[in-house]
């Protein structure tokens, strides 16, 4: 009789032991993996992930405004010290170097080409003359044709330069032709709007402007020019706007939020809890296979009733999170 309850007693516990085990390992089986920077988060089963539901994105026609946030890149003031002279104040110091690099540039070109190339042709061609007549050497012509080659040279690095700051100009917001002519009490803003919604922002129409400096103020700017080029990381295309500031409370630097006025046409929409803003940034949470999402960054507009507007970064019949997204975000980015 002892020895059976030993035996009873025994293959319990072993029991006991094995059911342990197997929820130790059911446990363990259910930790989500988070990979690719938290980037993508795979759950291990169908009930894990049974928690987060999700809607399929759609687009719909929806009256929508453009938005996006702006801020000063330069100021035009006039000169204290030199009459009619204007001054170019620009937040970034880079641009200030290449302009007035572009202007010093400029400036060579037209005393290479229009001074000393005219004079270095002169001397050769009087060279010449005295050459054939024996009052000069091969040497002296020889030289003189090597100094017109070498200002010729210069013409062509200094044009090289030129072009090399006009681009990096351009390539911020600014036409160096427009800043060369702009008036004093001029301010102009940059921001970047989406690629695929420069064909609604027509350049000479009026836009909105509240700056976070004069939150209860409105501002009216008028588009100058949309860039020649889309940027290949962000696919974001900078728009210049300007705006008067003969008053001079509008600083270079100052951040502003530009609004390009209503526009009814069919737009990809999201519910707001579906949305998660991290450094600035805006994110939604891909359902990519039955066990896995992908965080995914977006760029907004407006936000109507329960539903942002996106602009870029989702596709029709995405499925995306709308519950549970603290915990993704939290999966996600570690916090």
């Amino acid at each position: 009789m002892m020895k059976n309850t030993i035996y009873i007693i025994a293959l319990l516990f072993l029991f006991s032991s094995c059911g342990s085990n197997e929820k130790k390992e059911a446990k363990k089986d259910s930790t989500p993996v988070v990979t690719n920077k938290g980037q993508n988060i795979s759950f291990p089963d169908a009930e894990s992930i049974s928690f987060f539901k999700t809607e399929k994105v759609n687009s719909n026609s929806i009256t929508a405004e453009i938005s996006a946030p702006a801020k000063i890149a330069a100021t035009i003031v006039s000169s204290s010290e030199v009459a009619n002279q204007n001054i170019i104040l620009f937040e970034n110091p880079e641009l200030a170097s290449n302009y007035t690099q572009l202007i010093q540039h400029q400036i060579n070109v037209s005393q290479i080409q229009n001074i000393n190339i005219k004079q270095k042709q002169l001397e050769l061609e009087q060279t010449k003359d005295l050459n054939l007549h024996g009052a000069a050497t091969g040497q002296d012509l020889l030289n003189a044709q090597t100094a017109l080659s070498m200002e010729q040279s210069n013409l062509a690095n200094e044009k090289a330069a030129l072009i090399e700051h006009e681009a990096k100009l351009l390539s911020a917001g600014f036409s160096p032709n427009v800043l060369r002519k702009a008036k004093a009490g001029t301010a102009y803003l940059i921001c970047d709007i989406p690629e695929n919604q420069i064909g609604k922002i027509k350049d000479g129409s009026t836009c909105n402007i509240i700056f976070n400096s004069y939150p209860n103020e409105k501002f009216t700017g008028k588009i100058d020019a949309v860039a020649d080029m889309v940027d290949n990381a962000t696919r974001m295309v900078k728009v210049r706007i300007s705006i008067n500031n003969a008053t001079r409370k509008l600083k270079s630097g100052m951040f502003a939020n530009v609004s390009f006025g209503v526009s009814e046409g069919n737009f990809i929409s999201i519910n707001k809890t579906s949305l998660v803003t991290v450094q600035g940034k805006n994110y939604v949470f891909i359902k990519k296979t039955a066990n896995e999402f992908e965080r995914r960054e977006i760029q907004t507009g407006q936000q109507i009733g329960d539903r942002i507007i996106v602009f870029s970064g989702l596709n029709e019949g995405d499925e995306i999170a709308i519950e549970g997204v603290m915990q993704l975000k939290g999966l996600s980015f570690g916090y």
